[in-house]
């Protein structure tokens, strides 16, 4: 069974950064897809950031040029590298494990002055 952590999230004013980390168990990490989404109140669950198994990328157009997403296989780790925030981007964040079949808790990320 994979479990996903993930951490880094908080409130952060409009124009900072933050970068988002989920840490993954079992064995299958560097061989899977995997993906960042969110999810704002009232809101349905977009895709944010993808990265398939052989590393390209893709990114939604609210967040392309501003967000990046890569992953360090030795560490079981993706990251979520968020810059230039705007209130906007206010959501709870999730990490996503080969197309949506794992999944991590959730964290909450707040842009507001």
């Amino acid at each position: 069974q994979v479990q996903l952590v993930e951490s880094g999230g908080g409130l952060v004013q409009p124009g900072g950064s933050l970068r988002l980390s989920c840490a993954a168990s079992g064995s299958i990490f560097s061989s899977i897809a995997m993906g960042w989404y969110r999810q704002a109140p009232g809101k349905q669950r977009e895709l944010v950031a993808f990265m398939t198994s052989g590393g390209s990328t893709n990114y939604a157009a609210s967040v392309k040029g501003r967000f990046t997403i890569s992953r360090d296989n030795a560490k079981n780790t993706m990251y979520l590298q968020m810059n230039s925030l705007k209130p906007e981007d206010t959501a709870v964040y999730y990490c996503s494990l080969n197309y949506g079949q794992y999944w991590g808790q959730g964290t909450q990320v707040t842009v507001s002055l």
